[in-house]
């Protein structure tokens, strides 16, 4: 786990090195790891898994890193808006845009990852991810216990956080509710078996046990529970994040500061990722730590997210089928 001195800190850029008189691609890029090289393939590797007797990649000679350029193929988010993040532009045209890009990616085989924190349930967004989710157009999810949480307690009393997000008002004794979410999951013994029994029967967490989604939850140190099926070993949810981000064409990362940056430091550069945050300090935020790609939409989740599921529906749904319902109206020829 020691890396000699002088070793190549990787950047999440293509990079190449120079083996044996030939140039090889570094498999699985990262950022702020270092290169190993065995036989004639090269990898970027974490220190924690160097073992004695590896060949480390040291300096810079006969390495070449290619930054890639920034999408500009036909019209869509990454084209339309020119800036790392943005306050100002119409929110609908921006909703379109990144739903343009998510069926565009889904048309063309790529895979979808999203990344959420419990603000998605809190305000009011959730049945938008979980339709997204059921409609196949997010591959992974990836969050930490507290979405989960508010997202079963959603599911089953209509509260986040003992709030009644169908008009924001207090529930009577629901400052309890999160716990009794907790203990629900706890009394099934995992997800799977809620939704199997019947006690869960919609939300993000049913549409991806119903679908076969990965939702990969990462626990955290101020936690209730954890639920079961969270992972407790940091190690281990850092490896399982790594396993459903591969081969990811798009990441959506949405009011997580720190799962979008941790997130953020496991893509390579030519990922598409967008990040959307009422705050404009946790978009900078997760640009200034590297993922320089990100494109940036500041703005309140609860209102966004809905404009994005529901501007994706109408896309699949496409010219076509609103032609056939004309052409079923009465005296229609």
């Amino acid at each position: 786990m020691v890396m000699p001195a002088g070793f190549y800190s990787t950047t999440n850029s293509r990079t190449q090195v120079r083996v044996r008189g030939r140039w090889v691609e570094v498999d699985g890029m990262m950022m702020d790891k270092c290169i190993v090289v065995r036989g004639r393939r090269a990898s970027c590797v974490p220190p924690r898994l160097l073992r004695r007797g590896d060949m480390v990649v040291v300096g810079e000679e006969g390495v070449r890193v290619t930054p890639p350029q920034r999408p500009r193929e036909g019209v869509n988010v990454f084209e339309f808006m020119g800036s790392s993040s943005s306050s100002e532009r119409p929110t609908r045209h921006i909703a379109r845009r990144v739903a343009e890009d998510i069926v565009a990616t889904k048309a063309r085989g790529g895979r979808i990852v999203l990344v959420g924190g419990p603000a998605i349930v809190h305000t009011g967004a959730a049945d938008a991810v979980a339709g997204m989710v059921r409609g196949g157009l997010i591959d992974a999810v990836l969050a930490g216990n507290a979405l989960a949480v508010h997202d079963i307690e959603h599911a089953t009393m209509g509260t986040s956080l003992g709030m009644n997000v169908s008009d924001g008002t207090l529930a009577v004794r629901g400052h309890r509710n999160h716990m009794d979410a907790v203990n629900a999951a706890f009394g099934a013994g995992s997800f799977a078996r809620m939704v199997s029994s019947g006690r869960l029967r919609s939300g993000i967490v049913y549409e991806c046990v119903r679908a076969r989604v990965p939702l990969v939850l990462a626990a955290s140190i101020r936690d209730d529970g954890p639920l079961p099926g969270v992972i407790t070993d940091m190690v281990e949810a850092q490896r399982e994040y790594r396993r459903a981000l591969r081969g990811a064409d798009m990441v959506i990362m949405v009011a997580t500061m720190l799962h979008s940056i941790a997130t953020g430091n496991m893509l390579p550069a030519d990922v598409k990722v967008v990040v959307i945050d009422i705050s404009q300090p946790t978009v900078t935020k997760l640009i200034d730590r590297g993922t320089w790609q990100a494109l940036g939409v500041v703005t309140d989740v609860g209102a966004f997210l809905p404009l994005v599921a529901e501007e994706a529906s109408r896309m699949r749904r496409g010219p076509s089928r609103r032609r056939g319902a004309s052409r079923s109206r009465p005296g229609a020829r």
